[in-house]
């Protein structure tokens, strides 16, 4: 199992930037996949995006495409999700987790990721 902690949420007016970051503790993170997942009041969880860890290969969901950026630091076991251009339909709760599956085409599944953080809260005011 893995821990993973997440940081870097807060209040930013539409168009701000913010970069939330994931640190991850307790196993060896080579050959999976850290994702980004977000959660609206009375909404289901939905992906935002993914990184694999063995060769840095990136996913995102249509909606932040040109928008948010996910990047990871080996040597500190953490995954960044940069956003710039935010817009009010942001604001989420935003939680990292970690996918074991291999399988390239159920990447955006949110029912595939199994470890999760505790999520960090994102509010953009408009």
């Amino acid at each position: 199992q893995v821990q993973l902690v997440e940081s870097g949420g807060g209040l930013v007016q539409a168009g701000g930037s913010l970069r939330l970051s994931c640190v991850a503790s307790g196993r060896t993170l080579r050959s999976y996949t850290m994702g980004w997942i977000r959660q609206a009041p009375g909404t289901e969880r939905e992906f935002v995006a993914a990184i694999r860890w063995s060769d840095g290969r990136t996913d995102y969901a249509d909606f932040v495409k040109g928008r948010f950026t996910i990047s990871r630091d080996n040597a500190k076991n953490t995954v960044y999700l940069q956003m710039n251009s935010l817009k009010p339909e942001d604001t989420a709760v935003y939680f990292c987790a970690v996918r074991y599956s291999s399988t390239p085409a159920t990447i955006t599944w949110v029912s595939t990721y199994a470890d999760w953080g505790q999520g960090t809260q994102v509010t953009v005011s408009s």
